[in-house]
């Protein structure tokens, strides 16, 4: 998420929109503190295709890692 000041969104207002329009978020600033985060607005999709897949990790290692040396290794 990206982060601007109060001025810099007014005096760049069109850059920071179009990184919103390409999907991207920004939280704006008002003397250090966050005010309001502006969000790309979602299409209408169905909950599960909403949020991005994030890949599981045990003890440091992804569990797709795992599963692939498993294989190597012969299990």
């Amino acid at each position: 998420m990206r982060q601007a000041t109060f001025t810099e969104l007014r005096n760049h207002a069109k850059q920071y929109f179009d990184l919103v329009e390409s999907g991207e978020s920004v939280r704006v600033l008002r003397n250090g503190k966050p005010i309001a985060d502006i969000v790309p607005v979602l299409a209408d999709l169905p909950s599960w295709k909403r949020w991005k897949a994030q890949p599981l990790v045990l003890d440091g290692v992804s569990a797709s890692r795992m599963i692939l040396e498993k294989r190597e290794a012969g299990w």
